[in-house]
């Protein structure tokens, strides 16, 4: 385990069996950081793997869910690796450099990845390798994050996705979080950690605070907010993560399928709960309508403004107003997470499917 060296900071309470913090010493204080000023969040224990090689390109975009093949340098995106039957297998964060395809993943998960795409290589001219070892995440989060970037000399990226070298690593602007936080993702030398933390000068933050903004905006993470059963079209990343006008790819019919003719079989929502327990619901609890399990959990924080909050993989059929309990707790959906309305084409050709699909049944 790669501990990092912030967890020796003042205030620092280490995760659990983890090798950054989790806070240091106060996560709402923290929260409100990173949504009104800025923060630098240790997330070095995520797995990086790089991909150098002149076919990197062509054979990443054949392996996953995003069109990569003609992906600029000094650019990244989103991708997912897809079981046959369209299940999520990896979520991959890219950034295209100077022949090198690099992609940061969910903790733990860099080793299965890397072994994928080695059985994938063929004689294809691409090195896949896991350096988390020698490479970290920092990321610095919050409106007022590009200023501190500013001051350190570093450049403050406007477009999301965006990249730009650095002396070592590479700086990759991503999506906000939250309620519009700026967020900057660096890609350091391991053995660097401690010195860019102190050329930012940005106060720290722990993972705590950075998981609560993500919640709030809907941000799902691999293996937490997903399980087994998980397609993208239940998730955001059927539009950060997925090329919906490409094809020829493994699981790509799924989502194809799924995306034209119907809904997938579940929607993620943002629950709020009412916080009556001081233990935090673990993720894959199940979301209850009465004794009908209905859904599982997967993300649960304490929001500085939200109170206790939780995204949640939810049926279709349940209603917006439907009474909800999670662990003991009572839930709600948020009132932004009503399901999205067909359009009169969308539903037209549901209903020619289904007229086609119930004569070849009566034959």
């Amino acid at each position: 385990m790669n501990v990092s060296p912030l967890v020796g900071r003042p205030g620092a309470v280490r995760m659990e069996d983890g090798a950054v913090a989790m806070h240091y010493g106060d996560p709402l204080r923290e929260q409100r950081l990173l949504a009104e000023g800025a923060g630098l969040v240790d997330r070095s224990d995520r797995d990086v793997v790089a991909v150098p090689g002149a076919d990197r390109l062509t054979w990443l975009h054949s392996l996953t869910s995003q069109h990569l093949d003609r992906l600029a340098d000094a650019s990244g995106s989103e991708a997912l690796v897809l079981s046959p039957n369209g299940h999520v297998e990896h979520h991959l964060v890219i950034a295209d450099l100077g022949g090198t395809t690099w992609a940061d993943t969910e903790p733990g998960t860099g080793a299965g990845l890397v072994e994928f795409l080695q059985k994938m290589r063929f004689l294809l001219r691409v090195e896949p390798t896991l350096v988390t070892d020698e490479w970290a995440v920092l990321s610095l989060v919050g409106p007022k994050a590009a200023e501190v970037l500013e001051a350190a000399g570093l450049p403050a990226l406007e477009a999301p996705y965006e990249v730009r070298a650095l002396t070592a690593g590479f700086i990759r602007r991503m999506p906000p979080i939250g309620t519009g936080a700026a967020a900057f993702d660096l890609v350091v030398p391991r053995a660097d950690i401690a010195a860019v933390a102190d050329r930012l000068g940005a106060p720290l933050a722990g993972v705590a605070a950075y998981e609560a903004l993500r919640v709030e905006a809907r941000r799902p993470r691999f293996g937490v907010d997903s399980d087994h059963r998980t397609i993208p079209n239940e998730l955001q990343w059927l539009q950060t993560a997925v090329h919906l006008d490409k094809g020829c790819y493994r699981g790509q019919e799924t989502v194809a399928r799924v995306h034209n003719l119907g809904r997938p079989p579940r929607r993620l929502v943002l629950l709020h709960l009412d916080g009556v327990s001081e233990v935090l619901a673990e993720p894959g609890t199940p979301v209850l309508a009465g004794t009908r399990e209905v859904g599982r959990v997967g993300s649960v924080v304490r929001h500085h403004e939200l109170g206790v909050i939780a995204l949640a993989l939810v049926k279709q059929s349940v209603a917006m107003d439907a009474a909800l309990t999670v662990a003991g707790s009572t839930a709600s959906i948020d009132p932004d997470d009503a399901p999205v309305a067909t359009d009169d084409t969308l539903a037209a050709a549901r209903e020619r499917v289904r007229a086609v699909r119930s004569a070849t049944i009566g034959r």
